[in-house]
């Protein structure tokens, strides 16, 4: 990211012609298994398309509200596991070993919070999106504005990047195109069931996209294993996977010290020294917990999939079924990515800049070519299409739940408030003609990704939401359990965090992250401190900051808290909005649909009106997108009340609520033993 950090190098920014990058999946059974996919994957969106309603509010972005547990569980582990955890996990084990597991094993502590702790408390203040509950939970715009433009700025730079270049990656490596044609071949078959299915035909394709992910990835970690001779051979061979070549034919250009080559001596320990650490023991547990609680109990990705469940019980029921998916990517993706290291040496290891920027475009390093590298070298003919369909579906679900999400930020808590006149159908152009704006500067932010962090994915991921997360993951928290946090509290919260977390930020993008060759000149003040510790602190000043304001100033009187804190979730009194003024003067169709999502709970029919004659391609168009013209009836007051109180029941069967529970405990039981082992 530093230009001046960079040597010289003669070679092309993007070089194909390394024998690494040969293209290898050429074959007709890899292309029949590629073409096989996609036809299965646009048959069940089409299938979706059609037995969902995707022309009101609701129905697009919250599938009508009738996702069962297996289908909410697939689609928060596909929608959480893009092709940036295969190529990101994979490249920082290759580099240093398996202690970036820890950050998939503490998620699955954290996904249960988010059933047993925050989703009832979403579901009983009948809400699409977040920033709408922040504006029930505190009143005024100004939050919901913030937390909306925050989440989507994260999107753009941490998610949809990351992914695309990721995917890219693979298909650089696998069929030697070049990474921008890949992104742009990538982003248009994604955009199609994106724009036009909603999230009925995302939620449906993650589930089978989810067992093609897992069983093609079981697939490769045994060939894996099988290559380099079982776990121990792996335990013994990691530390002599060195490469050849590692330094450079003209010392004095620069000095390569044994660190930047050498496998790090507690390569298989899960917590590591908390000051000389990689990864520091308590940035692992504390750190990542953090930045979970804003990702898995606050983003609009993963909210807006339980919000779609038929009641709490499947909501629970898939938070387990995603927390023991979660145990999985430690042997699918991390592992192998050691291996390879030990396979390939010369080339996911290399350390040389010239050699790095032949191999893979890149001189800070080449681990992120680890799990590619494995597919396209070790998998048969037939199989290794069938990894490429895997990396296709691991990025396609990602991009597709994020591209959904965002939209739904971008078309519910910002178009809304800026034109609060807007039809049902205004609203639904809006939202797709957003996500190719978002897809757009995604793109021209892929060669910071490229160099960030010394070229490893997963840690350029993980940094840059520790700058930015942090503050979100704190209002949330205590605004749904401490009552006693008002408006002010929370936004100056997060604007003192924002502004602590930009002076880190801003200082990595202008000094650059550095290599272990060319290391970063950012002044210890700003860079000094491990951005997993750095998440803790900010982390602590925010809720510091929350909390003295808040009691500075006047309380939310409770008759505003029913039902949008915990304390008060099973309450049973009139709530009155803190937003009651703020709502939008529109049509009670659009109104209701947009705010709460409940309008096509019930039976729509159109009105009887003459119908004009309509020109049959804009007939198509519109039937394509889900975009219907059609005038539909307002509800009346007693379906919008049968509706919201369906919305927001949290009650539960008791014996599917025990049978979850004891899941719950078993798994639990099992990642802490999986904690000690690798302790």
């Amino acid at each position: 990211m530093k230009p001046s950090a960079s040597p010289t190098i003669n070679a092309s920014p993007t070089v194909i012609a390394s024998p690494t990058q040969a293209a290898l999946i050429n074959n007709a059974a890899d292309i029949s298994v590629i073409t096989l996919y996609f036809v299965l994957v646009i048959g069940i969106g089409l299938w979706s398309m059609c037995r969902t309603n995707r022309g009101t509010v609701g129905g697009y972005f919250l599938a009508g509200r009738n996702m069962k547990w297996y289908t909410i569980g697939a689609s928060l582990f596909a929608s959480n596991i893009g092709s940036g955890h295969f190529v990101g996990l994979a490249g920082t084990g290759a580099a240093n070993g398996l202690a970036v597991g820890g950050f998939e094993w503490n998620a699955l502590f954290i996904v249960l919070l988010l059933g047993w702790l925050f989703v009832p408390v979403y579901l009983t203040a009948g809400v699409i999106t977040m920033p709408q509950y922040l504006m029930k939970r505190f009143g005024g715009n100004r939050i919901r504005l913030y937390i909306s433009l925050i989440s989507l700025f994260l999107y753009i730079f941490t998610k949809i990047s990351v992914d695309m270049f990721s995917g890219a990656v693979f298909i650089q490596q696998a069929l030697g195109w070049n990474i921008y044609v890949a992104v742009i071949a990538l982003l248009i078959i994604t955009c199609i069931y994106t724009v036009t299915g909603g999230l009925a035909a995302l939620m449906y394709t993650d589930t089978v996209q989810t067992l093609v992910i897992i069983a093609g990835a079981f697939v490769l970690m045994g060939y894996s294993f099988h290559e380099v001779g079982g776990y121990q051979a792996l335990v013994t061979r990691y530390k002599d996977a060195i490469p050849i070549r590692h330094n450079s034919t003209d010392p004095s250009r620069y000095n390569i010290s044994d660190h930047c080559y050498l496998p790090r001596a507690d390569s298989f320990n899960l917590l590591r020294d908390a000051v000389s650490g990689d990864l520091p023991w308590p940035g692992l547990i504390f750190g990542i917990t953090i930045i979970g609680v804003w990702f898995w109990c606050s983003d609009q990705v993963i909210i807006q999939r339980c919000l779609a469940a038929k009641n709490l019980t499947q909501v629970k029921a898939g938070c387990v079924l995603c927390g023991y998916m979660k145990l999985l990517p430690m042997y699918l993706m991390v592992l192998p990515g050691m291996i390879s290291r030990i396979l390939y040496p010369d080339e996911v290891a290399c350390v040389v800049p010239e050699e790095c920027e032949q191999i893979c475009g890149t001189p800070v390093g080449c681990s992120n070519i680890a799990y590619p590298k494995l597919v396209v070298s070790l998998m048969p003919n037939g199989l290794r299409g069938l990894m490429l369909a895997v990396m296709l579906a691991a990025l396609m679900s990602s991009l597709a739940s994020i591209f959904n999400s965002s939209s739904t930020l971008f078309t519910m808590d910002i178009w809304a408030r800026i034109r609060k006149g807007a039809s049902n159908k205004e609203l639904m152009i809006v939202g797709r003609v957003w996500i190719l704006c978002i897809v757009t500067i995604s793109i021209a932010w892929i060669p910071v990704v490229q160099a960030a962090q010394s070229g490893q994915l997963f840690d350029y991921i993980q940094a840059t939401t520790s700058y930015l997360a942090p503050p979100i993951g704190a209002v949330v928290l205590l605004g749904v359990f401490v009552k006693r946090v008002n408006e002010p509290g929370a936004f100056w919260g997060l604007i003192g965090g924002l502004a602590m977390g930009l002076c880190r930020m801003i200082a990595e993008f202008v000094y650059g992250t550095g290599s272990c060759i060319f290391p970063s000149s950012c002044p210890f003040i700003f860079c000094g401190i491990h951005y997993l510790y750095f998440a803790i602190i900010l982390f602590s000043c925010t809720c510091i900051l929350v909390l003295v304001i808040s009691f500075c100033s006047p309380e939310i009187e409770e008759k505003h808290l029913h039902r949008v804190v915990y304390s008060l979730r099973y309450s049973q009194a009139e709530r009155v909005d803190l937003d009651t003024t703020e709502k939008p003067k529109t049509n009670m169709k659009t109104q209701v649909d947009a705010e709460n999502g409940i309008a096509d709970m019930h039976s729509e029919t159109t009105a009887a009106e003459p119908k004009k004659k309509r020109n049959i391609f804009i007939v198509c168009c519109a039937w394509f997108c889900g975009i219907s013209s059609e005038p539909v009836p307002e509800p009346t007051e007693e379906e919008k009340a049968e509706a919201m109180k369906k919305l927001t029941d949290i009650s539960e069967n008791t014996t599917w609520s025990t049978v979850v529970n004891i899941n719950v405990i078993i798994m639990m039981c099992i990642a802490v033993f999986l904690w000690g082992f690798y302790a």
